[in-house]
């Protein structure tokens, strides 16, 4: 980056908002439990639901709450922080993401899609309730998003929310996280290169981890160097991200993991774990991180968080 457009960056960084003194483990499991609050009230019961809805309430809630690191709000709030942002400013629109997020996570279990009976520990919604409940659930958690960043409380500005809504938009559909499980579906039954793994899973993996830098670029109303330092970070950051995943799937336990593991490899799936091998995608994983932490070169200390959470989920066992 030129040396005017990170000088640019120092500046925007000026009025950071300074976070305690916190380790990264602390920080994370802070707003996850801030975040887990927050979406306990947003999917609170109303008393006016018809009690024939009552369970696709409870299957909404059994998605989104009580499990999780809330990676992805922790990474929009963190961006968002970087220009001055305060952390209730930015928790709406962080929950709204964490939406779309638990309802790919319920599609994705599904027996048509990856056909899994376990997540963080707990059985998938499907198999806690039903196939059809389930489906709707996740539904209804990606409307919900939308109802969420269109709502005046999450930003003043109706422009601001506007933009959320369209970014959040092509991040989770059919030019972004839908068209990434496309493909991955499709990857059984055709080869796939190194970069056509690489573009798949930048669209069903790296997509909302975009949206969550974008995003709070956008709540800091960054200039165009502040959110490209930021998409190249997300970039780095969702590789590393799916990377770490597909490793912990080689060489993972279900009991640690919270999820079965070894089934790509069953399946034929295309990881660059399988195209690479171990070693070299440990190696790669190590390259990404690296790549994420000069992305937030011009941001000086102010992202150290950034920085320790692309560290973390390299190193993640879980």
């Amino acid at each position: 980056m030129e040396a005017c457009h990170a000088g640019s960056l120092r500046r925007e960084a000026a009025s950071f908002i300074p976070v305690t003194n916190m380790t990264f483990p602390a920080e994370l499991e802070r707003i996850a439990s801030t975040v887990e609050q927050r979406l306990g009230k947003l999917l609170r019961a109303d008393q006016a639901t018809p009690p024939g809805a009552a369970e696709l309430g409870d299957a909404m809630r059994y998605a989104a709450l009580g499990g999780g690191k809330r990676l992805r709000p922790f990474l929009m709030i963190q961006s968002a922080r970087l220009f001055g942002v305060e952390e209730d400013a930015a928790l709406d629109a962080a929950c709204a993401l964490e939406c779309v997020h638990c309802y790919s996570l319920v599609h994705d279990d599904l027996p048509a899609m990856d056909d899994d009976d376990l997540r963080r520990g707990r059985p998938t919604a499907h198999m806690a309730f039903d196939e059809a409940t389930a489906i709707l659930a996740g539904d209804a958690l990606l409307t919900l998003a939308f109802e969420i960043l269109s709502a005046p409380q999450t930003h003043e500005d109706a422009t601001t929310r506007a933009e959320l809504v369209l970014i959040l938009a092509k991040a989770s559909g059919w030019h972004g996280m839908a068209l990434g499980q496309a493909l991955d579906l499709s990857a059984v039954n055709q080869s796939f290169s190194p970069d056509d793994t690489v573009t798949m899973q930048a669209l069903k993996t790296g997509a909302l981890f975009r949206f969550a830098c974008e995003g709070g670029a956008v709540l800091g109303s960054a200039d165009s160097q502040g959110r490209a330092a930021l998409a190249a970070y997300a970039n780095a950051f969702g590789q590393a991200f799916q990377l770490a995943d597909d490793l912990l799937d080689a060489e993972g336990n279900a009991e640690s993991v919270g999820k079965a593991v070894a089934k790509d490899a069953e399946r034929g799936k295309a990881t660059l774990v399988a195209l690479l091998g171990i070693e070299e995608a440990k190696a790669h994983l190590a390259r990404l991180v690296a790549q994420a932490e000069d992305a937030l070169a011009p941001f000086g200390d102010k992202a150290a968080m950034l920085i320790d959470a692309a560290r973390f989920i390299a190193e993640r066992r879980a």
